[in-house]
């Protein structure tokens, strides 16, 4: 009986004697021990993230590919208005994957994805345009002595000289652009040039060669590209897909869009609502601010637009030409907000 009782006092010696050993421990050590602890819980959590992320891209992937398939296969063959329409519904579903997808996409695949959006969006409008009736008269040059056969121009009971002269604006406003589901304007310098809803829903607008103007498109278009333009403001509605802008400069854009592509631009501030992220390239001193115009009718062109109000992505821009993480580019900036407060009416 002794002898089990030495046995139990032996044992619970001990662990008062294990006890006593751990608080001996120095805290140094013990802080280790938690660090090593937590380095690994931080492995485990990083490894599951990567996981996930690994998973969503090739999600995105396999996505991206049947969908893009899917659309080309309706640019191809013979064309009518159905196939055209279904295949911009589905171009539309394929910059919303896209968009959706930005937060976990390599800025490689982004670049790729956007690459191949913007050429699925041009064969959409070359097929458009293809299938809209030739125009029985081309504008190309103009004459010196107009041709007798303008009086076909001229509506009934008015002067041919004033027929004339009322064909004459489609020359600088939509001249070259050949269809009906593109509109603009172009080669025109100081003067203020507008466009209704009506005239821009679901359209795509060309803006080039443009030098001090002041544009204001109120409306709903597909897509809008301004190129080639030198101290112009353009005001802009909710624009469904996609905004590109080259070869600008000392401009101010105004617009919402689900994507914003800025090239070869420089000194150029933009007011944006933006659902991807805006890509630079060849690009510098471009500042970036939030949305702030607005007009009668513009909750109704942003429904139509499909357009997220609650998203924007105004200051998450990617440059790509600018690749250090952990340093910000020289080529673009955040405008101050002292210099965002402009009327634009």
């Amino acid at each position: 009986m002794e002898s089990a009782n030495s046995s139990v006092a032996a044992v619970g010696n001990g662990d008062m004697g294990s006890q006593r050993d751990m608080s001996l421990v120095p805290e140094r050590l013990q802080r280790r021990e938690q660090e090593r602890q937590l380095e690994v819980e931080r492995r485990k959590q990083r490894q599951q993230n990567q996981k996930v992320e690994e998973e969503k891209s090739d999600f995105f992937a396999a996505a991206f590919s049947r969908e893009r398939a899917a659309v080309e296969e309706l640019l191809e063959g013979e064309q009518s208005a159905e196939r055209l329409e279904e295949a911009a519904a589905r171009l539309q579903g394929l910059q919303k994957l896209l968009n959706d997808s930005v937060l976990f996409l390599a800025a490689y695949d982004l670049r790729q994805g956007q690459e191949a959006l913007g050429r699925l969006q041009a064969a959409l409008a070359e097929r458009r345009q293809e299938l809209q009736p030739k125009k029985r008269f081309a504008f190309k040059t103009r004459r010196k002595d107009p041709a007798p056969a303008s009086k076909v121009d001229a509506a009934p009971g008015v002067p041919v000289a004033e027929g004339i002269q009322a064909s004459a604006p489609p020359l600088k406003e939509e001249r070259s652009f050949g269809s009906n589901w593109v509109c603009g304007f172009s080669s025109l310098e100081s003067q203020v040039l507008e466009k209704r809803a009506e005239e821009l829903h679901q359209r795509d607008v060309l803006l080039t060669e443009l030098i001090n103007c002041t544009i204001r498109l109120y409306g709903n278009p597909n897509t809008l590209r301004l190129t080639k333009a030198r101290n112009c403001t353009v005001l802009c509605g909710p624009v469904s897909t996609s905004v590109f802008l080259e070869d600008c400069s000392d401009c101010v854009l105004v617009v919402a869009c689900q994507q914003l592509r800025i090239h070869t631009t420089k000194d150029t501030r933009i007011f944006l609502q933006v659902i991807s992220r805006a890509i630079v390239e060849d690009c510098n001193g471009i500042q970036f601010a939030p949305y702030t115009w607005s007009y009668p009718g513009i909750d109704k062109d942003f429904e139509d637009s499909g357009l997220d109000r609650s998203k924007n992505n105004w200051n998450d821009v990617d440059d790509f030409n600018w690749l250090a993480r952990d340093v910000a580019s020289p080529n673009w900036s955040i405008l101050p907000e002292e210099e965002r407060m402009i009327q634009w009416d």
